[in-house]
């Protein structure tokens, strides 16, 4: 099977990550299907669309938009699927829907995409653990160097767990500054990623 447009993935696990496990016991941590962050956000690629140049293959894993595997209520209470959706397992999606994706065990941002890691707040007045609106280059799509200290424009960041790092996807087009390093500029990790 192949679509003309569309990818056709399926989700890698469950369509929702709604439970960790801690010392052997299964511990549910969201119970809702509308909550946008417990949406698993990797799929494995079944097919290729036939009229997109791609460099994404079949059997890739990407990363894609959270609405993809999402459940919802309409109006009457009925709980839907995505437009996305399918049949169980099959999901027909958008190119710009893909975010990144993992070949050979490394991942590569879309073209229009880059992934950030967060950094320590060095403000020790501050509430905030991680300074707002720079980061360290994680993943780039070439626009700016993996590893370059960078500045983000407010409200266009998305927050993604990849391999255990908290990560935010930006637009290339909205990192708007290359900082040169200080030296003591220390990556942010929460416990919980």
């Amino acid at each position: 099977m192949q679509s003309l447009n569309d990818y056709i993935v399926k989700p890698k696990g469950k369509r929702y990550n709604n439970a960790v496990d801690i010392g052997g016991k299964k511990l549910i941590i969201n119970t809702e299907v509308f909550n946008h962050q417990f949406v698993n956000r990797e799929a494995e690629v079944i097919a290729i669309p036939k009229n997109t140049k791609t460099n994404i293959k079949v059997g890739d894993t990407v990363i894609l938009h959270h609405n993809v595997f999402r459940r919802w209520h309409n109006i009457k209470g009925e709980e839907k699927n995505s437009r996305s959706y399918f049949r169980e397992n099959t999901y027909f999606i958008k190119e710009d829907q893909i975010f990144a994706f993992k070949r050979d065990g490394k991942w590569k941002p879309t073209k229009g995409y880059c992934f950030v890691k967060p950094i320590k707040n060095k403000d020790i007045f501050s509430p905030n653990k991680e300074q707002p609106l720079v980061g360290i280059v994680k993943q780039s799509d070439g626009t700016v160097g993996v590893g370059d200290l960078v500045g983000f424009r407010p409200n266009s960041e998305y927050e993604f767990v990849i391999d255990g790092q908290r990560l935010y996807r930006v637009l290339s087009s909205f990192i708007t500054i290359k900082y040169e390093y200080q030296g003591d500029e220390e990556e942010y990790n929460p416990s919980w990623a």
